[in-house]
């Protein structure tokens, strides 16, 4: 008889033990579920520090020694150009001639008056940009000697970049991660709770385009930082 009561006590005992145990683990879930996913933002305008400019121009004729010629003179026109406005030899790269021989093209245009189509294409790249922009204003210097640079095909449109994100990064992070932390608060305080610990934390990419197209020499740097906080009561 006593042990059949001992062993009613003691499984009662582990009843409550079990049941306190199951309370206390529903509660920690429930608590645990109590999350609030916000973003942060943070953006910065900032000037490109690398500019590449591709100065293009085409030559057509029928004797390939003549144009030859043509273009080093136009070459060398362009260069002292560029030099004069204090281009370094550096900054200046002068590509291969790019040739099209209209005679063998499979889809040449009918009735064509000449044989060779050349492009001839002298990129300029350098971290000054204002320089360069200035020099850009500048070109119609050479329609005096002759030179038309060329615009209108995307592959030697002039373009401007940021290179040092780097060195941005950290910055711009922790700016969005205050971001996120302030809209969490806000919400923890209009729900009467509280902000607790980070649940888990999401960097976004970062994202540099120009700011419109007027001015691709000023950039927008975007990055969105996705952070869930716990709640408390």
């Amino acid at each position: 008889m006593n042990n059949r009561i001992i062993e009613a006590v003691i499984l009662s005992i582990g009843l409550m033990v079990l049941g306190l145990a199951i309370r206390s683990g529903i509660a920690t879930f429930k608590e645990k579920d109590w999350v609030v996913s916000v973003k942060g933002l943070a953006e910065l305008e900032i000037p490109a520090d690398k500019v590449t400019w591709p100065l293009m121009f085409k030559d057509i004729g029928d004797d390939l020694n003549l144009l030859h010629t043509h273009i080093n003179t136009k070459n060398k026109a362009i260069i002292e150009f560029l030099k004069s406005k204090h281009v370094t030899e550096q900054e200046i790269t002068v590509n291969a001639p790019e040739i099209i021989d209209l005679q063998v093209e499979q889809y040449r245009p009918d009735h064509i008056s000449y044989r060779y189509n050349i492009t001839s294409v002298i990129t300029v790249t350098s971290e000054d940009v204002d320089k360069i922009r200035a020099i850009v204003a500048e070109q119609n210097e050479l329609l005096k000697q002759g030179i038309a640079i060329t615009g209108g095909d995307y592959r030697y449109n002039i373009s401007y970049d940021f290179t040092q994100l780097n060195d941005i990064k950290p910055q711009m992070i922790e700016e969005a991660t205050k971001n996120a932390r302030t809209a969490a608060q806000k919400f923890a305080i209009d729900s009467n709770s509280k902000l607790g610990k980070i649940k888990r934390a999401y960097q976004g990419q970062f994202s540099i385009n120009d700011r419109d197209a007027n001015t691709p020499y000023i950039k927008t740097i975007r990055v969105v930082t996705t952070i869930d906080y716990y709640l408390e009561d």
